[in-house]
């Protein structure tokens, strides 16, 4: 919404710059309140295994067939029917293409561009980073490790990780970290403006991009939760 107000403004293009690499599973956790008693309830996906919610970017995670069947018996209690109907037509079986998808039936892309950071060809097009994770298999799966002092490094939590075994890698591999984000983003989109919330702006290293006018997004009421109060 604010982009939009943005552009109605100065004219341009609306991009989504879609960070489909990450790999946490918290991030696609959200909240939904109850219709009739407020009541706030946490959704997410599940996974196929522990490996994948804990290591697979967001890409390559895989939904259990029955979660979508399962998540949409409760959605009633807390959306319109029409979102519900919506959810039951997706179809994507990894969450960032299910999100993606559900956007676009909630109308909130028309008129925009979508870059997405796991797409093989803005992989190549963006500069060369060293602060960066690389897509590589662990026990039959794909895993997002971390390249530090030239070895890559599955993070357990707090200090401790697991080294996975160096294998040669390409630039289709390679996702930005938090700190190389911006540059490697904006090597492939050269974008003027940057919209992004109190969050992102506070650790956003705007040395990395100076020509870029960073723009407050508008504040969010209960930020944490689902986005539901869409206008017909």
């Amino acid at each position: 919404m604010t982009a939009r107000k943005l552009q109605a403004e100065i004219g341009g293009e609306i991009v989504f710059f879609y960070h489909d690499s990450d790999h946490d599973s918290r991030e696609t956790q959200t909240t939904l309140r109850h219709r009739k008693t407020d009541a706030p309830t946490p959704f997410n996906f599940t996974f196929t295994n522990k490996v994948q919610r804990k290591w697979s970017p967001l890409f390559a995670k895989k939904i259990p067939a029955d979660w979508s069947a399962h998540t949409a018996r409760q959605l009633p209690n807390y959306v319109d029917p029409r979102w519900t109907e919506a959810f039951k037509q997706t179809t994507a079986t990894n969450p960032a293409d299910f999100c993606l998808e559900m956007y676009r039936r909630m109308g909130l892309l028309e008129g925009i561009r979508v870059v997405r950071s796991g797409d093989p060809a803005v992989r190549l097009a963006a500069c060369d980073i060293r602060d960066c994770f690389v897509d590589v298999p662990h026990e039959g799966e794909v895993v997002r490790a971390r390249l530090m002092d030239g070895a890559l490094k599955l993070h357990e939590g707090g200090p401790s990780y697991v080294t996975v075994p160096t294998t040669p890698f390409t630039k289709e591999q390679i996702s930005p970290t938090r700190d190389s984000r911006l540059r490697w983003m904006q090597s492939v989109i050269h974008c003027t403006h940057y919209i992004s919330g109190a969050g992102e702006q506070a650790y956003l290293n705007k040395a990395d991009a100076p020509e870029i006018l960073f723009v407050n997004r508008d504040p969010i009421d209960r930020s944490d939760e689902a986005y539901t109060e869409i206008p017909n």
